[in-house]
């Protein structure tokens, strides 16, 4: 039996049992991280749920990641909690838009509005969901918008057209023409002098 809050012991265990299953696993900030083949989550979720010497029978969320400049942009990161062990436990594997990944609702019902929104906000598929359609965002929206090529201003617009006496549904348009923006980070400051600034070289 595992001792409690034993997480070099835990990752001892788990390395060993799902050897097949863990690309790797490293241990930070007191909690397990486990890296994981896609293709297994769901039986690396029923093994940790179900295994006496791992217990994590409580869900704490699933969540979505984005590095767009990786062939597979998106980290999948899945959180749960031993109540026995007095310990959490970190899943996290990579995906693309176009590979879905297993859904655990089946395992934990939990799990349902969790990979809702990632689907939502990211556009990551789990196959198996009992109801997979967006969470947070309009009817109609297009896109995903947490994913980091997502324009600012999005695509659409939502408003109430008082003449159509209803809610309609356009195509974003800006009220002014862009302006020029030097993207230049605040804390590094402007290489020229900002309005204002050149009251303070007259000592």
């Amino acid at each position: 039996m595992i001792a409690q809050n034993d997480i070099v012991e835990l990752k001892a265990y788990l390395d060993s049992k799902l050897k097949a299953y863990i690309i790797s696993s490293t241990i930070a900030f007191g909690e397990l991280t486990l890296e994981v083949v896609p293709k297994h989550i769901v039986n690396i979720v029923r093994f940790i749920r179900d295994d006496s010497n791992c217990q994590f029978k409580s869900f704490i969320d699933v969540c979505g990641v984005d590095y767009p400049s990786r062939e597979n942009r998106f980290d999948v990161v899945y959180h749960f909690l031993s109540p026995s062990l007095n310990t959490r436990i970190r899943l996290k594997l990579e995906t693309d838009e176009q590979t879905p990944i297993d859904s655990i609702t089946d395992i934990f019902p939990g799990a349902d509005w969790f990979e809702r929104e990632a689907y939502d906000l990211y556009g990551i598929y789990f196959v198996g969901h009992p109801d997979l359609r967006r969470l947070l965002t309009d009817y109609g929206f297009r896109g995903h918008p947490l994913r980091k090529d997502f324009p600012l201003t999005g695509f659409t617009e939502v408003r109430y057209d008082d003449e159509l006496k209803r809610v309609v549904h356009e195509p974003v348009k800006l009220a002014q023409e862009f302006r020029q923006f030097d993207y230049v980070s605040p804390w590094e400051g402007a290489e020229y002098i900002l309005p204002g600034d050149e009251k303070a070289t007259e000592q």
